[in-house]
């Protein structure tokens, strides 16, 4: 279930000081605590990003399932998140990326993550592209 892998990344992501094993490791991951678009509540998703300038990018690929995942409608409905970088915790405010700036980042994130190519290829949907910047 995927609740329970995001849950023990994130406990991993918490007690190593922003460093996590296993399939994302080496990797540069962002805890989002976003508010739920239907429920109102808080919730905590791990996700890959890249700096690009002062802002931070992340991708909604939900690992190329047909659909977006739940985070990417929670900052639609409310942009004001809480991101936790290593051991730093910062206010941030997301956008969508315009999409004239979109695919190049998402080609500058299929380098640094080449499986972002294969979520691509296994959907037809247009996988969105987001950065987000602290706001404090």
């Amino acid at each position: 279930m995927a609740n329970d892998f995001n849950q023990q990344v994130i406990d991993e992501f918490r007690a190593n000081g922003g460093k996590v094993g296993g399939y994302f490791e080496g990797s540069d991951l962002v805890l989002l605590t976003t508010t739920g678009a239907k429920s109102g509540k808080q919730v905590t998703s791990p996700v890959m990003y890249m700096k690009d300038g002062d802002r931070y990018v992340i991708i909604a690929s939900n690992a190329g399932a047909d659909h977006h995942p739940a985070w990417y409608h929670n900052l639609v409905a409310n942009p004001d998140l809480t991101a936790e970088i290593g051991t730093e915790t910062f206010p941030a405010k997301a956008e969508q990326v315009p999409d004239e700036e979109r695919d190049a980042l998402y080609a500058r994130m299929v380098a640094i993550a080449p499986g972002f190519a294969e979520y691509e290829a296994k959907t037809t949907r247009r996988i969105p592209v987001l950065a987000f910047h602290r706001t404090a």
